[in-house]
């Protein structure tokens, strides 16, 4: 895909210093319609990931290349891993958070709040006391492309947090109007949250009125959510995102993946040529950064490291 100067649009100097001088974006993987959630699983060298329209889940090796890990996979979205190396994932079809044991071993975690069915779960992120947190946006319920067309139960699009121990679903944040990908900081004091409600939906265009931005929000006693602050604001929307090891934070964009400090800085951007919908860190030392694009998957070299639990 070109040298490292053709991809990475370094606005503050640091920025270029996070990649190798000889570092190159590799299309790694192709022909996906919608490539979104992934996930690395270091103990496999495993890279897993959604191709959404397409109701599969992917998995890519350095060794092995490209397979099919799970079809039909219910218009899975995104994936993260718990204490246990667990995969969880959200499912739009069936409009529910799920937990898949690295022996095959399959369980439904979350289904609805409060009786009223959730309306497709989309991002998610497990905190260090084993909490699940997720994001819940219409996108699997308001066409058949990404899941099934409905009408909320719930009426609202939220942010909920699994308790770990009764496996109760509670609410932790209503004023979203979309709320997409999400991450902790590093020491957890912190949820960030990306807000993509510029877009209306897969093929619905966009409204310029609503936000396209990535909110901060407190967490109070490990379980809640207190004061809120805008971080930054994405060009189109922001979608999937990760933080690193000393609390930057990598956002997937419609050109490609931003780089932020926590002040909201912009550092620069990882060009992509194709509509960047979200990423992980991976590799065996967590620096390899993998892009879910369109319809393919891209990786690139950095000297960063992506925290342990994103």
């Amino acid at each position: 895909m070109g040298e490292t100067g053709s991809v990475v649009a370094a606005e503050d100097p640091r920025f270029a210093e996070f990649f190798p001088p000889d570092a190159k974006l590799e299309r790694i993987a192709e022909g996906f319609i919608w490539a979104e959630g992934p996930v690395w699983f270091d103990e496999i060298g495993e890279l897993r990931f959604s191709d959404i329209p397409n109701n599969r889940i992917m998995a890519w090796t350095q060794e092995g290349g490209l397979r099919v890990f799970r079809q039909p996979a219910q218009s899975t979205n995104g994936h993260t891993r718990d204490r246990d190396g667990a995969m969880i994932s959200c499912e739009h079809t069936g409009r529910c958070v799920s937990r898949t044991r690295m022996d095959g071993t399959y369980e439904v975690l979350a289904t609805h709040w409060q009786g009223k069915r959730l309306n497709s779960p989309n991002d998610v992120v497990v905190k260090s006391d084993g909490s699940i947190w997720f994001t819940d946006p219409p996108y699997g319920i308001i066409s058949d492309h990404e899941g099934i067309r409905a009408e909320s139960e719930i009426g609202s699009n939220n942010v909920y947090r699994i308790d770990p121990d009764t496996g109760v679903v509670e609410l932790v944040a209503d004023d979203f109007d979309r709320p997409n990908g999400l991450a902790f900081s590093v020491d957890e004091s912190v949820l960030y949250v990306a807000d993509s409600g510029r877009a209306r939906g897969h093929g619905f265009g966009t409204d310029d009125s609503r936000p396209h931005h990535v909110r901060a929000l407190t967490v109070v006693d490990g379980r809640r959510l207190g004061t809120s602050q805008v971080v930054c604001e994405v060009d189109r929307v922001p979608d999937g995102l990760r933080v690193d090891t000393e609390d930057l934070l990598w956002v997937s964009a419609a050109d490609g993946v931003h780089c932020f400090t926590p002040a909201g800085e912009r550092l620069g951007r990882v060009r992509v040529p194709e509509v960047v919908a979200n990423l992980t860190f991976g590799g065996p030392d967590r620096s390899r950064l993998f892009i879910c694009g369109t319809s393919s998957i891209y990786a690139i070299d950095t000297t960063r490291c992506g925290a342990q639990w994103p």
